[in-house]
């Protein structure tokens, strides 16, 4: 504030508009004196614009400074109808309108001074941090008609001057602290279309008062701990579109007359404890658009009581006392997506006919009475992603024509009568999640088909009539995380591509066949006995299980065992002898064609081929034409990056390292560093070594081929977003969290990446993620010192890098935030970064940037539960960036939090602000 020389006092009071100024100057010093001025005599000095101005600049120095920071154009001599969230009467300068929607301001409403706001016709705070109480002086507001307070910090109860504003048409205070009870003032509101008090604290029983507001369209009280049961003078809204209630302890009935109208297009009322029929108002209520009625109960006749709705898009009846059975007229519900009646008493068949519903994509009808056989139309449902039929008392056998739900993610038809076989066309569902058959009467082997399902994470066949070995092709469920195969007459080994099932937590195989050793997984060797017992002959290192060795062999069996035994030892030395006789024959050959000597750096130059390697050697050579230009698919810092097709078909990236003049590679301590790494390691989100070459002429590396192309690319070209939506961003994250967590802590001892960027992650033609890029790695050895040389790529360094060049794991969990970001963002994060760390508060600073606009823009906004997954992986990221090492997570809970995420949205995604993403915790324990 400037301070004025004392000899220019006087000269304020010439003109009205300087003492408008001394009066704004008194405004930040100290409160006005009530026996000083008069409100009677400031509007005759300074006019009523000049009181509001002066009461809103009162109530931004109340505010923190990153809010006033927000409001810079809020200043003195400056025409207050050009501020930011000010609007004014045309004919005049009287302030009508205050819209700060998210800006991001942080302080209290107790300095605003509403009685200078005479004429303010909507006031809108939504979506800040407003804390404090709703001051009773806001009543004074007699010309509003749009209050929304909603989305804030508030706390205390909603005071009785409320009632005062008899013009207010919407009333948001939702998603606040309020407690208390709901004022019976809010009933003078006779003008009120639009009342939201979710998600607050209030108790009590919704006010008789209520049913005066005649003309109110949307009622929205979910979310709060109100009592008792609906007042009859609810009857009178006669015009309601929107009436929610759910999540509060409601007793009684639903009012008669909610759809008497015509116009009700939302009914929620779940959670609560309401009973007895449906309203008959409700019957031939054609506008409903979405009713959720779970959680409570209620009773009737399931196709008795309600009627046929045209544009119903979701309804879930689940957890009541419905009855009777499903009328072909479910079918007749041509926009519904969603249909969830589970745990009730319907009983019946499946109507073939509800198949008409063609935009189903959700069906829930479990824990029923259900009977008779699963309609093989069911197939015919494109749009379906969950299917859930299970406790019921099917029969019959399970449709092949499910093989063509494409879509399909969980599908459920555990605890039913199914007989034959399980159909092996459930392995063209290729997005399955879950599947669960157990207890059924399910038979023959299990399908080869189901180890095509590469996306399923839950697998249980248990208490079936299973016979066969288990398939080796179910190790190749690389995501699978639990899986149950109890309770059946399976026979033969475990397979040994079970080893391969790395993210497996969960597992149960007991009470069948099984005999031989176990896999080598965590999983199955710290599974407890209960998931292992009552098998034929299981050894290995486990609880309650023998060894794996053998012991009292009967002496009639004495002779074929040691056959067994001799005869392969006997084979192999034959083998590596005529081996041998090979290798030294190739290498007389090999030095009587060339003077040229090979230098051997590896004590076992190709360990990783499983065949000839100069034959290999000389394959790439030809393949790539001696390295030509035109076979390169990139190059690094390393090397030079080629495409080869092998004669076999095979395709291959070689990467050839860069060569220095005297002959010896520049890289050579990254290139034995990557050697070392990957074949230490094996993950599907990890790139595959094939094998290398250390040749005086030419040193490469060899792996798997991945057309994909890298992130860093992928995320530049435009088209390519197409391919790349929420979904697979999200899976993204997820695959490299897997894969970190992996290398940070199954891996003995550890591996850290060090160059962890949008660069060196490559995908597939399906877009599976892959890290790449070994060079830099290193094994970190809890007995020595870790210390090494800057590695890594300028922009996903950790800051501590700048001081210190300590390795350890902290520096690839800063990276993953990095690149995590830049998923989300569709590009490098660096300047969002750098304006949070800039700051000394950077939630503060975040609460000015609306998370809805970091998102890529190229692509719609992700919405319902990949809406949420994005959040948490937000909040993951900002986590990893913390700018304390020791404050970051793990990969391991980076892993478990992706993989389980716990709700976020607490805010519509719209409304959340980066801020509260910064420092949320998220970690699943």
């Amino acid at each position: 504030m400037t301070v004025l020389p004392a000899n220019t006092l006087p000269n304020l009071f010439v003109t009205s508009q300087c003492l408008f100024v001394f009066f704004i100057v008194l405004a930040f010093v100290s409160p006005f004196d009530s026996t000083a001025f008069s409100s009677s005599s400031l509007k005759k000095e300074v006019g009523e614009e000049g009181l509001e101005a002066a009461a809103l600049l009162a109530w931004k120095a109340s505010l923190d400074n990153q809010s006033q920071s927000l409001l810079s154009s809020w200043v003195v001599r400056s025409n207050h109808c050009n501020w930011i969230g000010i609007g004014c009467k045309k004919a005049g300068r009287v302030i009508t309108h205050i819209d700060l929607e998210s800006y991001g301001l942080r302080g209290t409403l107790t300095n605003l001074n509403f009685s200078s706001l005479p004429h303010l016709l909507s006031f809108n705070l939504t979506n800040n941090s407003v804390y404090g109480t709703i001051p009773s002086p806001i009543g004074s507001l007699w010309r509003l008609t749009h209050l929304s307070l909603s989305a804030n910090r508030l706390s205390g109860s909603i005071p009785a001057s409320i009632g005062n504003l008899v013009n207010l048409t919407i009333l948001y205070l939702f998603q606040n602290h309020l407690s208390g009870s709901i004022p019976e003032e809010v009933g003078m509101l006779r003008s009120l279309t639009d009342l939201g008090l979710s998600a607050n604290n209030l108790t009590g029983s919704i006010p008789a008062s209520l049913g005066n507001l005649e003309f109110l369209e949307s009622l929205d009280l979910c979310g709060n701990q109100l009592t008792g049961s609906i007042p009859p003078h609810l009857n009178n809204l006669t015009v309601l579109r929107v009436y929610s209630v759910d999540d509060n302890m409601f007793t009684g009935h639903l009012p008669e007359n909610l759809c008497l109208s015509g116009s009700l297009k939302i009914l929620t009322a779940s959670y609560n404890n309401f009973i007895g029929l449906m309203p008959k108002s409700l019957k031939n209520c054609s506008s409903l658009h979405r009713v959720r009625l779970e959680g409570n109960q209620f009773s009737g006749n399931i196709s008795e009581n309600f009627g046929v709705y045209p544009n119903l898009d979701y309804i879930d009846l689940s957890d009541n006392n419905f009855y009777g059975e499903l009328s072909q007229k479910w079918g007749k519900y041509h926009r519904l997506t969603s249909l969830k009646m589970s745990n009730n008493n319907i009983s019946g068949g499946l109507p073939p006919d509800l198949v008409l519903a063609t935009q189903l994509s959700r069906i829930d009808l479990s824990s029923n009475h259900l009977v008779g056989e699963i309609p093989k139309k069911f197939g015919s449902l494109v749009s379906l992603f969950y299917l859930k039929l299970s406790n019921n008392q099917l029969s019959g056998y399970i449709p092949v024509a499910l093989g063509h739900l494409g879509n399909l993610e969980t599908l459920n038809f555990a605890a039913n009568k199914l007989t034959g076989s399980i159909p092996r066309e459930l392995g063209d569902c290729m997005k399955l999640l879950n599947l669960s058959l157990s207890n059924n009467r399910l038979g023959e082997n299990i399908p080869l088909e189901l180890g095509q399902l590469h996306s399923l994470q839950s697998l249980d066949l248990s208490d079936n009539l299973l016979l066969g070995k288990i398939p080796e092709q179910i190790g190749a469920l690389q995501m699978l995380e639990t899986l149950n195969l109890s309770h059946n007459e399976l026979s033969g080994l475990i397979p040994s591509s079970f080893d391969n099932i790395l993210a497996l937590s969960s597992v149960d195989i007991s009470n069948n066949l099984l005999e031989g050793p176990l896999p080598h997984i965590r999983a199955i060797q710290e599974a407890p006995f209960e998931s292992l017992r009552g098998n034929k002959g299981l050894c290995g290192n486990a609880t309650g299980l023998k060894a794996c060795q053998l012991h009292g062999v009967p002496r009639k069996k004495e002779k074929k065992v040691a056959l067994l035994i001799v005869l392969p030892i006997l084979g192999f030395l034959l083998l590596s002898v005529t081996v041998l006789g090979f290798f030294l024959s190739i290498c007389k050959k090999m030095k009587s064609t060339t003077n040229e000597p090979i230098q051997v750096n590896s004590p076992n130059l190709f360990s990783i081929w499983s065949y000839d390697g100069k034959m290999v050697y000389e394959n790439i050579i030809e393949a790539t034409e001696n390295f030509n230009a035109k076979y390169c698919v990139g190059e690094g810092g390393c090397g030079t990056v080629y495409r080869a097709a092998l004669p076999n078909g095979q395709i291959v990236a070689v990467k050839k390292l860069h060569s220095s003049s005297n002959g010896d590679s520049v890289n050579q301590k990254s290139f034995t560093s990557e050697i070392s790494t990957l074949t230490a390691i094996k993950h599907h989100n990890i790139i595959k070594l094939h094998g290398f070459c250390s040749h005086l002429r030419h040193s490469f590396l060899v792996y798997e081929f991945l057309q994909g192309g890298s992130l860093q690319k992928v995320l530049a070209l435009k088209e390519e977003l197409v391919e790349l939506d929420w979904n697979k961003r999200v899976d993204v994250v997820k695959g490299l969290a897997n894969a970190m967590s992996y290398m940070h802590h199954d891996c003995s001892p550890p591996i850290i990446h060090r160059d962890i960027s949008s660069k060196n992650v490559l995908f597939d033609s399906e877009y599976v993620p892959h890290i790449s890029d070994f060079g830099a790695a290193r094994f970190i050895k809890s007995d020595s010192a870790n210390w090494t040389s800057f590695a890594g790529t300028f922009g996903y360094a950790a800051p501590e890098l700048a001081y210190t060049m300590e390795v350890n794991e902290k520096c690839d969990v800063y990276s993953f935030g990095v690149l995590t970001l830049e998923v989300i963002m569709g590009e490098h994060p660096g300047d969002l970064i750098s304006s949070l760390s800039s700051s000394s508060s950077s939630s503060k600073t975040g609460h000015g940037i609306l998370f809805k606009d970091v998102l890529d823009q190229r692509l719609p906004p992700p919405t319902n539960q990949v809406a949420e997954q994005v959040v948490v992986a937000a909040k993951v990221a900002f986590a990893c960036l913390n700018a304390r090492p020791l404050s970051r997570p793990t990969m391991q809970q980076v892993a478990r939090t992706m993989s389980n995420p716990r709700p976020s949205l607490q805010n519509q995604l719209h409304m959340i602000t980066v801020g509260e993403l910064v420092g949320a915790n998220c970690f699943t324990s």
